[in-house]
């Protein structure tokens, strides 16, 4: 869970549009999240992902 803190930060920082409610990550859900924030920033699932890994 630690790597995701760091990972929520980083992304906030740089996606000052998605909020803390966008970022709550629930075990079996990280797919469902990954796809509500690729569309709020109108990106493809593949594209988050890759966002989120290099970050």
């Amino acid at each position: 869970m630690g790597y995701w803190e760091d990972r929520k930060e980083k992304i906030k920082q740089k996606y000052p549009v998605i909020t803390d409610d966008d970022l709550i990550f629930y075990d079996g859900k990280e797919k469902e999240m990954v796809e509500r924030l690729g569309f709020i920033l109108g990106i493809s699932i593949e594209e988050m992902r890759t966002v989120i890994s290099e970050l």
